[in-house]
């Protein structure tokens, strides 16, 4: 994968995400978080839900203004520009 993770660690990075934001040129990741909004977004997202193991239980292309509802067992989530990454549910996923 040749996008940089940011790894959102602080009260501002999480709440801040990639909102009002135009395009996307890295990726997030949100650990200790199992749903996400995509409120205030200008463009859609690819989300990926992980738990610890980092096995792959949800991934999608998620609209701005939508919610994904909490995913049971789910840890890691990321935040990816559409189309720059290529995962399958129940897989591992390697960062």
């Amino acid at each position: 994968m040749s996008t940089k993770v940011i790894v959102c660690s602080t009260f501002k990075s999480r709440f801040l995400g990639l909102m009002f934001q135009k395009n996307i040129k890295q990726a997030l990741c949100f650990p200790r978080c199992n749903s996400i909004h995509t409120f205030f977004m200008r463009i859609p997202i690819f989300v990926i839900i992980t738990n610890l193991e980092h096995v792959v239980l949800f991934c999608k292309v998620v609209s701005p203004w939508r919610v994904v509802l909490p995913v049971k067992d789910g840890y890691y989530t990321y935040e990816f520009p559409v189309g720059s990454v290529s995962v399958k549910k129940g897989t591992k996923f390697e960062v």
